[in-house]
């Protein structure tokens, strides 16, 4: 499968495609506003992927170009781009396409990040409200720490959670996502429910920064 990973440039962007093209067989490519930071950031994966004797490669091109070869499309773009994000890429979307959202919107004071929930109700719902009839919008991927995700010498043992509306588009994320060693993947049901995953980030974030040896933090159910 072709799956882009428009933002790919970005911290989760990085950590996402270099699991991926390490962990699976999808054909991963980041995109970008910019091709040719898009192409260089490529370059530099592909080159880490290869130290560690992997044959894999990373393509990169600006974000309608790598979404317009895509099946699965990552929006990993900060939260308050995404909605203009998924309209500038319209055209390029196919029916059956899948749109997946990891961005949560926080907001930080003296005590600590907070969830600032949008007025759609969360960044999901905001990603679902502008993509084109017959392509469906999935949220996953929320939780991450990124460093921890792109760093490869790094065993996962995590969770994350998968919501949407549509059945096959979960079913389709949930087994990329659970393509990338250590990552498992759990339905946590429809779009509804966004808010309640989008605003575990900041709380993690908060643990992560205020306990010892917890930098990296996950979350693992059982």
């Amino acid at each position: 499968m072709k799956i882009a990973i428009l933002g790919g440039t970005g911290d989760i962007g990085e950590g996402l495609a270099l699991r991926l093209a390490a962990d699976t067989s999808h054909r991963v490519s980041i995109g970008s506003r910019e091709a040719e930071k898009a192409e260089n950031k490529a370059e530099e994966y592909t080159t880490e992927l290869a130290s560690r004797g992997l044959d894999a490669t990373v393509e990169g091109d600006e974000n309608a170009a790598v979404t317009a070869a895509a099946k699965v499309v990552v929006l990993a773009v900060p939260p308050y781009h995404v909605g203009d994000t998924v309209e500038a890429i319209a055209e390029e979307l196919d029916e059956g396409d899948v749109l997946v959202s990891p961005a949560t919107g926080m907001k930080r004071d003296e005590e600590g990040f907070h969830y600032h929930r949008p007025g759609a109700g969360s960044v999901t719902r905001i990603a679902a409200d502008a993509a084109p009839e017959g392509v469906d919008v999935v949220g996953a991927f929320h939780n991450l720490a990124a460093a921890r995700l792109a760093n490869l010498d790094a065993d996962l043992g995590i969770d994350t959670l998968v919501i949407g509306d549509d059945e096959d588009a979960k079913r389709t994320v949930s087994d990329v996502a659970e393509g990338i060693e250590g990552l498992r993947a759990l339905d946590a049901g429809g779009i509804a429910n966004a808010p309640e995953i989008e605003g575990l980030t900041p709380l993690l974030i908060n643990v992560a920064e205020n306990n010892d040896g917890l930098h990296d933090l996950g979350v693992r159910f059982t």
